[in-house]
C-alpha cells in the first residue's frame, strides 16, 4: 500500500513504486536536492549523493546548516531528476519533456566509523568509478570534519514519460515538425590543473569510457 504522500496523483500512469526503478534514477543522477524546513523556513539544497542497496547516502561539512539539521531528526525529502529529451508538440500546451524523477521521505541518522568511510567512498566512485583507488583517502582531521548521512529507501516512489507528444486529435494535420530532441550528458576532453600538466589521464576520465552519467538519448 503506497503512503498518500509518496501517490502519484497527476498522471498516475507514470508513477513507479519499484525498487529497480527507484535505484537507477538515484544511480544515474549526479547530484540530488535535500529539502527540509527549520522553523518556518524551507531549503532545497543540491548536493551529491551515492546510493548502496537499500540507503541513501549524503555528505557535507559538518559545519553546514543541512547536516547540522537533518541530524537533528528533522523529516527530509531528497529528489532527483534526469532529462532525456525535449518533447516538441504541434501546440504549446502539450510540449513537454522525458525525464525520470523521484522521491524519497523519511528521517536522516549520521553514520561513523567503517560505514561512513565505505560511504564517502560511494560517493566518490558514483561521482567518478575508479578515483577512490586512485588519489589519497581522507585523513583524520577530515573525517572529522566531514558528516555522512543515511537515509533509507524504503519511502520512496518514481514518475518516468518516455516517448513522443500526445497531441490533440484535432491539431494531429498542422504543418508543424514534431518529436523529440535527445539530451545527454557527455564527457569532454579531461583538462589537467597545471601541476599535472604532462600526465597523462587516467582511463576512468577518458571521454569514450561513459563515466559521467546523464539521459539515455532518444525514446
Amino acid at each position: 500500500m503506497i503512503e498518500e504522500a509518496l501517490r502519484v496523483r497527476r498522471l498516475p500512469e507514470r508513477a513507479h513504486y519499484d525498487r529497480a526503478t527507484v535505484h537507477s534514477i538515484f544511480d544515474d543522477a549526479l547530484i540530488c536536492h535535500v529539502g527540509f524546513a527549520q522553523g518556518e523556513q524551507p531549503f532545497v539544497i543540491p548536493t551529491i549523493h551515492a546510493r548502496v542497496r537499500d540507503v541513501l547516502y549524503l555528505h557535507g561539512s559538518r559545519a553546514s546548516r543541512t547536516l547540522g539539521v537533518l541530524r537533528d531528526g528533522v523529516p527530509v525529502c531528497v529528489t532527483a531528476t534526469i532529462v532525456d529529451d525535449v518533447v516538441l508538440a504541434r501546440s504549446v500546451f502539450h510540449h513537454s519533456m522525458n525525464y525520470r524523477s523521484v522521491v524519497a521521505l523519511g528521517i536522516a541518522s549520521e553514520v561513523e566509523g567503517m560505514e561512513k568511510l565505505r560511504a564517502l567512498r560511494a560517493i566518490a566512485e558514483h561521482v567518478a568509478p575508479g578515483r577512490w583507488d586512485d588519489v589519497r583517502p581522507p585523513s583524520e582531521k577530515e573525517l572529522r570534519a566531514t558528516s555522512v548521512l543515511r537515509l533509507p529507501l524504503d519511502r520512496v516512489s518514481a514518475k518516468v514519460r518516455t516517448g513522443p507528444p500526445k497531441d490533440d486529435e484535432e491539431d494531429l494535420d498542422l504543418p508543424v515538425w514534431t518529436g523529440v530532441l535527445p539530451l545527454r550528458t557527455v564527457a569532454l576532453e579531461p583538462v589537467a590543473d597545471e601541476r599535472a600538466a604532462g600526465m597523462k589521464a587516467p582511463a576512468y576520465l577518458r571521454p569514450e569510457r561513459e563515466s559521467i552519467r546523464g539521459g539515455r538519448g532518444g525514446s
